[in-house]
């Protein structure tokens, strides 16, 4: 696995992303963090990012995901074909560092294809699409001759399972022709109290490491903290919207929780190999798209399952 370089090693954007001791205070003043949270003791915590603009940041993606979602849930394909491109775009210039290259017009073309497919088709039209989307992928590459024709073929074959194939499970979850919409806000909210309570829980109670190899940020506490948050988040969405019985919602918290978690290490271990810190500067606060869906990502199918098996 190749090592990351020095602007790499270290860095995380796990939710409980614990202070680092080789951070400069003097550079985090200079970056602009404001908002000082302090462990029970009365220690002060470094954050690792600006918490006013992250918020800010995250808020208006909220907004923006909401007012796509009501009325007119068709407009979410915009947003996921969006993402798709963005995401592409972070990918692309992520694996170009390393050598390798993708078919940035067959992903592109096929990755937005597959959001539309997957909301007016389900699960059959996606599937389809996905299988023509990577012969593509293959034969455009076929013009590049055999020099590192396997590790662009898996490039571009882990692009497109990573991302408008999981992507497009956010769509499935829309689909669902009695309470699609609120399907999708009880994915979203449930996934993002993983990132709440094990942030909080992380950074102010985190002591023990959970894969300091892959990502030496992330604590047990933390991932209490984001089992907490996330069962009694599920437990409450699927009572309030989606009229189901609570044990079903802490089942979906629990799934969620361990698909976020499973999300952020993969993210990590990814980024490390690759050598790069952050995919992007997309959200400011938060770095690039990637950055911020990668737990999103992988919650997004088990979301669909777990809901479609517990609640058809």
């Amino acid at each position: 696995m190749t090592h990351p370089s020095n602007g790499s090693e270290g860095d995380d954007h796990s939710p409980e992303h614990r202070p680092d001791d080789r951070l400069d205070p003097e550079t985090d003043t200079a970056a602009g963090q404001r908002f000082v949270l302090h462990k029970p003791g009365g220690e002060p915590v470094k954050t690792g990012r600006n918490l006013p603009v992250a918020i800010a940041s995250g808020c208006v993606l909220g907004a923006l995901v909401f007012f796509s979602v009501f009325p007119w849930p068709q407009l979410f394909t915009i947003i996921t074909s969006l993402g798709t491109l963005i995401g592409l775009r972070e990918l692309n210039r992520a694996f170009g560092g390393k050598g390798m290259t993708l078919a940035v017009i067959p992903l592109a073309v096929g990755g937005v294809a597959m959001q539309a497919g997957a909301y007016f088709g389900g699960a059959d039209w996606l599937v389809g699409i996905a299988a023509l989307t990577a012969i593509a992928c293959l034969v455009w590459r076929l013009r590049g001759g055999a020099e590192g024709f396997v590790a662009d073929a898996s490039a571009n074959l882990f692009t497109l399972v990573y991302l408008p194939l999981l992507l497009a499970t956010w769509m499935l979850l829309i689909a669902h022709p009695e309470d699609g919409q609120y399907r999708l806000v009880v994915f979203i909210v449930v996934t993002i109290s993983s990132d709440i309570g094990g942030y909080f829980a992380g950074i102010l109670l985190g002591r023990h490491k959970m894969a300091p190899v892959i990502s030496p940020n992330k604590t047990w506490e933390g991932f209490g903290g984001s089992v907490v948050g996330c069962a009694v988040a599920g437990a409450l969405c699927v009572t309030l919207m989606l009229d189901g019985p609570w044990w079903v919602g802490v089942v979906l918290g629990l799934a969620v929780v361990s698909a976020a978690t499973v999300g952020d290490l993969i993210e990590s271990l990814f980024k490390r190999d690759l050598g790069v810190k952050d995919m992007g500067r997309f959200m400011p606060g938060h770095g690039g798209l990637m950055d911020r869906i990668d737990s999103l990502l992988i919650a997004g199918p088990v979301v669909w399952i777990v809901l479609s098996l517990l609640l058809p």
